[in-house]
């Protein structure tokens, strides 16, 4: 039984959701020649404040000007 686990910054809706699960799921079943029935997906959402970048929350990171 693969189980698939996606880590994400929270804030997608759940019709985004429904749809990643089902694109990774068909994608599992098409690559190891199972049913769905076997496949797990399960979704991460952390907060941006629990997520950073180059040593800064990456709300903040997002907002420094590119540095060419």
């Amino acid at each position: 039984m693969p189980i698939v686990t996606i880590q994400m910054l929270e804030g997608r809706n759940r019709d985004l959701k429904r749809e990643l699960i089902k694109t990774v799921t068909r994608s599992v079943t098409d690559t190891l020649d199972i049913p769905p029935e076997r496949v797990r997906v399960i979704i991460e959402e952390m907060p941006f404040d629990h997520y950073g970048i180059a040593g800064l929350p990456v709300l903040e990171f997002r907002e420094k000007p590119d540095q060419d």
